[in-house]
């Protein structure tokens, strides 16, 4: 499934996302030169509905089209197939963001290669880059909270998420090679995000190195994702409609990175019996903790921070409904 090149392929850098199967044959790794030996790693489309990071790594290639890069840059392009028809994932695919951990599909066989092939390598530094479909700030996520990862993601926004579940991303596997970071870079389709993702890139490009001392605990806001929410596939929803099992607000994704006191309302519930999967880090059930069904709203039972809730109805059956978090204070000495 993988091919790796070690040049610029014909046409890829103004190549439309959904004309990219045109250009690229399938998931591709492609290695640059730099003046600096050691690379940096980026990973784009992982999920094919999210073309920022395509656009970012378009717009530096071509910044430095007439002169060398400052640092070697490794890049590899994830879900091909997907980014032809503006889609997450294709049915019967896994999720390229969840194939970064030992499994025996093609698809978890490649991400090992990768992986492999990156290990010896030595990466500086690993970015991956993502667009997301509810209303969410531009934040970059963490999955071991040490202070150069700190410093890294701070250099994208002072909004920083650590995580330790789903399993099986990129960053979670890039994170035992060097300082990795998940970039949240808005929704699809917003100039800015790929002019902030671009510049972050370049600004890691010119490092000489990611410091390690700690950042001032009012340098940052550090929040941690303590549940996944998810709506039971038996189950019918929707947004400001009744003929469904479980009716959200309208405009829900209004609540993401607001923290939100117990008692909040999400919706209603229109089947006595429904209720959401919200499960924890290590899959345990937390429903009971997080959410109260009484007189048929759908509220919060605890303070928590809701983050990336989306109107995509697509999304939410393939992935989740969103998360909730709890802020942090600054851990790292």
């Amino acid at each position: 499934m993988l091919t790796v090149v070690e040049n610029i392929p014909e046409g890829f850098l103004d190549v439309d996302p959904q004309r990219l199967d045109e250009v690229l044959r399938g998931p591709t790794l492609i290695h640059l030169p730099g003046k600096k030996a050691r690379p940096l790693f980026v990973s784009v489309l992982l999920h094919g509905n999210e073309p920022t990071g395509l656009m970012a790594i378009q717009a530096l290639l071509r910044h430095y089209l007439e002169r060398p890069l400052p640092r070697a840059l490794s890049i590899f392009v994830g879900n091909v197939a997907a980014a032809s028809l503006k889609q997450r994932r294709l049915e019967g695919q896994c999720d390229y963001n969840r194939i970064w951990q030992q499994g025996d599909t093609e698809a978890h066989l490649m991400a090992a290669r990768v992986v492999q092939e990156m290990s010896e390598r030595a990466p500086f530094a690993s970015i991956d880059i993502h667009n997301n479909t509810g209303l969410n700030p531009h934040y970059a996520c963490i999955n071991k909270l040490d202070n150069r990862f700190l410093r890294l993601a701070r250099l994208f926004s002072r909004t920083i998420v650590y995580f330790t579940r789903p399993e099986g991303v990129q960053s979670m596997a890039f994170s035992a090679l060097c300082p990795a970071v998940t970039l949240e870079c808005g929704q699809p389709g917003q100039a800015y995000g790929a002019e902030h993702a671009m510049h972050f890139v370049q600004a890691v490009l010119n490092l000489e190195e990611i410091d390690s001392s700690a950042l001032a605990a009012d340098e940052y806001d550090l929040f941690h994702t303590v549940a996944v929410v998810k709506v039971p596939e038996a189950l019918s929803f929707g947004f400001g409609v009744d003929e469904v099992d479980i009716e959200f607000l309208r405009e829900i994704d209004h609540y993401n990175f607001r923290e939100l006191a117990p008692g909040t309302c999400f919706g209603r519930i229109h089947n006595p019996a429904a209720r959401l999967v919200c499960q924890g880090e290590c899959g345990e059930d937390l429903g009971a903790k997080y959410f109260s069904y009484q007189g048929g709203r759908i509220e919060l039972a605890t303070a928590a921070m809701p983050a990336m809730l989306t109107l995509n109805e697509r999304v939410i059956r393939q992935d989740c409904f969103g998360y909730l978090m709890e802020r942090l204070a600054a851990p790292v000495p």
